[in-house]
């Protein structure tokens, strides 16, 4: 039998705040957290939800170092952009805090002491990797190199973001400093460990033996990670951004972010209820919830987990981590370096409005059992084929017709027919649907069986055809508007937790008060009697050429990329100076230029080279219009053997450079100089 609880703590990973928050911290944690929170609170259980940033660690003071600014004035940038379109969204804390705050540093610092005086720390002194260039040890992140697993020439020392894999700098190969470029080297430092080893009994027996309910992804993971044997992990840095580790030794050292981090979740709580955060913390009759992204279990499932174990004071462990796997973009991993992205602010921006659109493609797409794709192109299909086509038109008939035929008055019903009683049959049978997938954490499952009520009512109406009726049956015609009108405050409840804005729309069109999810699948929350106000659009449809847009940035942001990453070829064999100087290296004028016929690429030049006029074939067709280039100089070979190309001899080779983004720049002399003039 399922335990009740009497409270639910939902926390959501904190997003590190070097950047803003992208529609793939969106669809792993942010969206789903919202929507179960938001359903807890429709049934009218205690519930909070806590979320803040992640203000320490190494990204901040990378991305401070690249800007040349201090960590702090990058935290209080980021947390600020990412607090606010968050709500902007509709995500619903009830507190988004931030681990740079005075409370956080009391209540890490104090976790920390708290176990050091326990005794559950060992300390050892290990090598570590070094920068000699700059003279500082270097944590995690600031070691690149190539990922064991995929090959990746930039993973990070403690993750690889191209295949999720979790790693130490010691797996990496040809591991460097992402400060200076350098090869590390390994010297001897000393820090403070978690013997993660000494909780493996327990975890095994509350993961492994508790929690057979939990996600495929999640508990596989678990389980790996515990058949391979749990090892110590240090949870001091060689930094000097971070929280300072608290004992007596430790100058220039702070808490590894992996044990500040989560911590933030107790400190949030405990500044949003001072006076009575430990009742969501340390009552077996509350649950907590931890929603995150797969590359974050380890840290949520053992990491944490042995944290609150050797802290003791009955803390308790999470009763769910449900963690969504990757969404990619256009068929690309999401990559903050790469600006590989779509950013919830621009989104906002670009989007005005249109929220709930984001909220609900993000859910019918969600990753939840394996990566999925976001593409601009079903972003648009789904707003205009579900969200416009099925629900906003069946909301949008009833409304409008109960305004036609009834002055915008609810209609009384009368007798029920059978297809009237069926309608309101399957509206329970969707409402158990429904309720079933959101207590397990199966939303696209629940959204997609909260559109089917307004499947049912589009085919109710086209079944029943009141406008037809009302021609001659108006008591009739009241009864399946009555009905439909029923339909739609339903669906006012069941999308409050996906699409809560439409929803709000919608309450107040139908002039409905509160509602709980206890009223969904009642069918008299409209009065009959009641006035209606007219008919407002709840969603409209997106047109090709803001998609296009969208996808232009993107190509935009490819090309980008592609010219940031480019590099010289390597150096052809070197030759002999005789070998150079045989090549007749020299400048003409272009007389002629014409297309090629039948040859997209090449160009036929008419060249005066000083002594007679030659022809040259050259490919430059697709970056030079001929008329262009008439009167212009050029640096050509004058001395090859001719060599026919289509059909045309071609008396030489002209001079180009293929730049970084793969167009083509003809080399001409920086002053004119005489047609024939020899270079050397």
């Amino acid at each position: 039998m399922e335990k009740k609880f009497k409270r639910t703590l939902i926390t959501t990973a904190l997003p590190y705040a070097n950047g803003p928050v992208h529609i793939g911290h969106l669809a792993g944690v942010y969206v789903p957290a919202d929507i179960y929170a938001r359903y807890l609170r429709l049934r009218g259980e205690d519930v909070v939800m806590v979320g803040g940033s992640d203000e320490h660690g190494v990204p901040i003071t990378l991305r401070a170092r690249k800007e040349g600014i201090t960590p702090q004035e990058v935290v209080d940038r980021y947390h600020t952009i990412i607090k606010d379109s968050l709500e902007e969204l509709g995500v619903s804390f009830d507190i988004y805090s931030r681990t740079t705050s005075k409370l956080h540093h009391e209540t890490a610092s104090e976790f920390f002491r708290h176990l050091y005086d326990k005794g559950e720390f060992t300390v050892q002194t290990a090598l570590q990797p070094y920068d000699e260039k700059t003279g500082e040890f270097l944590a995690d992140r600031y070691v690149v190199g190539t990922c064991p697993r995929c090959h990746n020439e930039n993973a990070y020392g403690d993750q690889c973001e191209a295949c999720g894999s979790s790693l130490n700098v010691t797996d990496l190969i040809n591991p460097r400093s992402a400060l200076t470029g350098e090869p590390v080297k390994m010297r001897d430092t000393t820090h403070w460990y978690l013997p993660l080893n000494k909780w493996e009994g327990k975890l095994r027996e509350w993961i492994l033996e508790g929690h057979k309910e939990w996600k495929t992804n999640v508990y596989g993971q678990c389980k790996s990670w515990l058949d391979a044997g749990l090892q110590p992990r240090a949870v001091s840095r060689d930094l000097k951004w971070g929280v300072p580790v608290p004992v007596e030794g430790a100058e220039g050292k702070v808490l590894y972010v992996w044990f500040d981090a989560p911590i933030g979740y107790i400190s949030n709580t405990k500044e949003l209820l001072p006076d009575s955060w430990e009742k969501y913390w340390k009552d077996p009759e509350s649950r907590i919830i931890n929603f995150i992204g797969k590359d974050n279990i380890v840290f949520h499932c053992i990491v944490f987990p042995s944290m609150l174990m050797a802290y003791g004071d009955n803390f308790q462990l999470p009763d769910n981590v449900p963690a969504n796997e990757f969404l990619n973009l256009e068929g690309d991993k999401i990559s903050t370096s790469r600006n590989w992205a779509v950013w919830l602010h621009e989104y906002l921006r670009d989007f005005p409005g249109k929220q709930d659109v984001l909220r609900y493609v993000l859910t019918a797409n969600a990753p939840e059992t394996k990566d999925n794709d976001f593409t601009w192109a079903d972003f648009q299909a789904r707003n205009n084929n579900e969200l416009v086509a099925i629900l906003g038109n069946f909301v949008n008939r009833a409304v409008v017709l109960t305004h036609k035929y009834f002055g915008g008055v609810v209609p009384v019903r009368g007798e029920m027919s059978d297809t009237d009683n069926e309608v309101f049959a399957e509206l329970n049978r969707i409402k158990g649907a429904l309720s079933e997938a959101l207590d397990t954490f199966h939303f696209r499952e629940a959204l997609k069986q909260a559109m089917e009520i307004a499947r049912l009512g589009n085919r109710y109406l086209q079944e029943t055809e009141p406008w037809k009726l009302a021609k001659s049956d108006m008591t009739r015609t009241g009864t399946i508007l009555n009905v439909a009108l029923q339909l739609c405050a339903n669906l006012a409840i069941a999308f409050e937790p996906f699409i809560p804005f439409s929803t709000g729309r919608l309450a107040k069109m139908l002039n409905i008060g509160k509602l709980s999810w206890d009223m969904l699948g009642q069918t008299e929350l409209v009065a009959e009697g009641s006035e209606i106000a007219p008919a407002e659009l709840l969603f409209d449809k997106i047109e090709d050429a803001e998609v296009q847009n969208q996808v232009q940035k993107l190509l935009d942001t490819k090309k980008a990329n592609e010219i940031a990453a480019w590099k010289a070829q390597p150096q052809a064999e070197t030759v002999e100076f005789d070998t150079f100087a045989a090549c007749d290296l020299r400048v003409g004028t272009v007389v002629e230029c014409e297309k090629v016929p039948k040859a997209d690429k090449l160009l036929r030049f008419l060249i005066d080279d000083g002594l007679e006029k030659r022809t040259i074939v050259s490919g430059i067709a697709k970056f030079y219009k001929p008329e262009d280039l008439v009167g212009k100089q050029v640096c050509f070979i004058a001395n090859l053997a001719p060599r026919k190309l289509k059909g045309i001899v071609s008396e030489g080779m002209i001079l180009s450079a293929e730049n970084s983004d793969g167009s083509i720049v003809l080399l001409s002399p920086s002053a004119t100089v005489a047609p024939g003039a020899k270079i050397g």
